[in-house]
């Protein structure tokens, strides 16, 4: 049997940087080294079952795990992190701030959030893009007629002022073209042809994709246009949907779905084909 560690001892472990509080490196090191000792003396006392849950937490301990609800942006590596509106007003587990009064709506057998083009849209805490050097955000959304010409349905920007816009403008015949735009100290780039049209009041997957290299954008899968520029990863920050984050250029339709993924995805595996 391993002894267990005196008072004195865990104090000395946990540091005495700041006139007697402990380091948080320090106190981790002492929380492992001490599950583990009173999980190995008490094994012998413990039904089986029990036995095996205990060496679970001592391995999630030891592995700096965790079993708390903790919320986090960061998709596992080449999965994507998505939004829905299933549980609105919460997206991906977290309150939003609510501009207006977004409508959610039934559709196909699932929910999407419909825009009035004046005073709608969402602000939510985060930036899935923070930290990556390649992504594709793809976008379910439908456009409608009568919206002002220019107008934004996804903007990301970061603490340090980088941004990523997804825009279209609306012609009064009922019809749109895809803007896309990056911005960052390393450089910016905007992607756009009023000549490619497509129609108002159908579903669309739009998709903007950048390669650490170049940047292309796409609608139902087929790209349209692309360009090279630096872009540097981007911090922590916020998104907005339906609107730009400083409540102007309002979107007129609906959004079902959102999607960030950590890659540059080959036009195959992109959402639309």
């Amino acid at each position: 049997m391993v002894a267990e560690p005196r008072i004195s001892e865990r104090r000395a472990s946990c540091g005495n940087q700041h006139a007697g509080w402990p380091t948080a490196s320090g106190c981790l090191t002492l929380l492992q080294s001490t599950m583990v000792i009173r999980i190995s003396n008490s094994l012998p006392a413990i039904r089986c079952a029990g036995r095996r849950w205990l060496i679970v937490i001592a391995a999630t301990v030891l592995a700096g795990g965790s079993f708390g609800g903790e919320n986090t942006d960061a998709a596992s590596p080449g999965m994507p992190v998505v939004w829905k509106f299933d549980q609105f007003p919460l997206i991906a587990g977290r309150p939003v701030e609510i501009l207006g009064a977004p409508q959610l709506k039934d559709g196909d057998g699932t929910k999407h959030l419909h825009f009035d083009g004046v005073g709608d849209g969402l602000v939510v805490p985060s930036n899935p893009l923070a930290g990556l050097r390649d992504f594709t955000i793809e976008v379910l959304f439908r456009p409608e007629a009568g919206g002002q010409e220019a107008q934004r349905f996804l903007h990301l920007q970061d603490e340090g002022g980088s941004r990523v816009l997804m825009e279209i403008r609306l012609t009064p015949q009922g019809q749109w073209a895809l803007d896309t735009f990056l911005f960052s100290a390393a450089g910016s780039l905007p992607l756009f042809d009023r000549a490619k049209l497509h129609p108002a009041g159908e579903w669309h997957w739009v998709a903007l994709r950048y390669d650490a290299q170049r940047m292309t954008s796409f609608v139902d899968g087929r790209k349209e246009l692309e360009g090279a520029i630096a872009f540097a990863p981007m911090k922590p920050g916020q998104t907005s949907l339906g609107v730009r984050l400083n409540r102007v250029f309002w979107f007129k339709g609906d959004v079902r779905e959102v999607r960030f993924t950590p890659a540059a995805l080959g036009e195959e595996a992109l959402q639309g084909n």
